[in-house]
């Protein structure tokens, strides 16, 4: 048993008429309040139960798990933990969770003893605030798991055909065939990828009509190939999609358009367009940039790639840390610019004409690549180059920690909500299951539970 201080307070509260003391047993552990302490509080459940008369067993009980009149003592079948920081609130006007009390439990406890959350400290409702968003990010992967085990029949041909595209395309895990579509989609973005690469290469390529490097007939149909698969695969996601609008302007759809655009544009201008036409240097150029759009392929692989997509996350949450880098990083850049300038212009054989002229040399310093096309020949001008060299060294190790930690906790909580959504779906299947079992129950299973409710 443990027994909370009577505090003496100025406005009056425990004087002599006010000496009333409750003894509460929460969970087994018996603490002992006095009256005047929680009516501070009236609308609290422990101050109701203090006004309440010994006589009104209704309501006593209605307020208390049970009641020993003997020795005066109610019972709640409560967390004695949670019960402690609840208390703190008739003392000290405001509630702090203890560290390894759930908030959300906490928040079921407080209003079990009728406490407005808005007594809670401030770093407390943080931490309820980012459970309440973990809870929802369950309660989505819960409702994603139960739609794609939904078992309700289509109702017509057609829509059977349309879920089983969409789950086929969208869900890897929803079957082998799905599991194969998205194995299959990565390796053609990877072998086109490749294609794109190794077609670069002049010892592969070869002469056309005109006497000019083009790809390989070769590579040419193996990127055919992949721009048809890639093209049926988009078209049989949208296709499939219940919100066509919503799935066309989708971030990662908008990267498989742009990925399989360029391929039907280069080929409309070169078989569709005139010999004339295809002679402009403006629409040879536009042709090289359709052609080098085809690197927004590589971004496909995100799709099937967790961990393209937590680093993704920890790059956006990140964002604070590397507008600092870029601010330091920038600051430093034009400062050691504008010095090495300054400091190279005694030099007759000097690199740095100008201050623009010199950003380049300041950041391949302050980055440490250091190409060596430009560099200090003066005494000051490599004493600038040294303290920039330090300078870029620290500035871009400040933000690592903190993209790295972001990726680490963000692939951490994926998967322990991933755990979590499926383990409420486990126990959402196993109510259901006891649920059907007690409706439909059998005469032996009732005549089981007969002598367990007498007993």
């Amino acid at each position: 048993m443990w027994t909370i201080p009577k505090p003496r307070y100025k406005n009056g509260f425990g004087g002599e008429e006010s000496e009333a003391e409750v003894a509460v047993n929460i969970g087994g552990v018996r603490v002992v309040l006095f009256g005047d302490v929680l009516n501070r509080y009236p609308d609290s459940r422990l101050a109701e139960l203090v006004n309440c008369s010994p006589h009104n067993y209704d309501g006593i009980l209605s307020l208390c798990d049970d009641f020993d009149p003997g020795r005066n003592e109610f019972y709640f079948d409560r967390d004695p933990d949670a019960f402690k920081c609840i208390i703190d609130v008739y003392y000290f006007d405001e509630i702090h969770i203890k560290r390894g009390i759930c908030p959300i439990c906490f928040l079921k406890e407080m209003e079990f003893w009728k406490i407005d959350p808005s007594v809670l400290d401030e770093c407390c409702k943080s931490d309820l605030s980012e459970k309440e968003v973990e809870l929802k990010e369950i309660a989505n992967k819960v409702q994603l798991i139960l739609d794609d085990m939904e078992s309700e029949p289509p109702v017509s041909r057609s829509e059977r055909c349309q879920r089983f595209l969409w789950k086929m395309m969208e869900k890897p895990g929803s079957s082998l065939v799905a599991r194969v579509v998205a194995i299959t989609s990565f390796l053609f973005i990877l072998v086109s990828s490749m294609v794109m690469c190794v077609g670069t290469i002049p010892e592969l390529q070869v002469m056309d009509a005109e006497g000019k490097l083009v790809e390989h007939p070769t590579l040419e149909a193996i990127e055919t190939a992949c721009i048809l698969w890639f093209t049926v695969e988009y078209l049989l996601r949208l296709a499939s999609s219940p919100n066509k609008l919503h799935f066309a302007f989708s971030f990662m759809n908008v990267i498989d358009f742009m990925a399989i655009v360029p391929f039907f544009v280069v080929l409309s201008l070169n078989y569709l367009g005139t010999s004339a036409m295809m002679e402009l240097a403006n629409v040879q150029q536009a042709v090289q940039a359709l052609r080098i759009m085809r690197i927004a392929r590589i971004f496909k692989l995100a799709r099937h790639s967790s961990g393209l997509q937590t680093l993704t996350y920890a790059l956006k949450r990140s964002l604070k840390e590397l507008g600092l880098l870029l601010m330091y990083m920038g600051v430093g850049i034009f400062v050691f610019s504008a010095l090495a300038y300054t400091m190279e212009q005694s030099h007759p054989e000097t690199l740095f004409k100008s201050i623009p002229q010199s950003f380049w040399w300041a950041i391949i310093t302050m980055t440490t690549v250091g190409y060596g096309d430009i560099y200090p020949k003066t005494t000051l001008g490599k004493c600038n180059a040294a303290v920039s060299f330090l300078c870029g060294v620290i500035a871009i190790a400040l933000p690592i920690h903190p993209i790295i930690n972001n990726f680490i906790v963000f692939y951490n909580k994926q998967k322990v909500l991933e755990t979590a959504a499926m383990h409420e779906v486990e126990l959402m299947e196993l109510k259901s299951g006891r649920s059907t079992q007690r409706t439909s129950g059998t005469p032996d299973d009732s005549q089981q539970l007969r002598p367990r409710a007498a007993q």
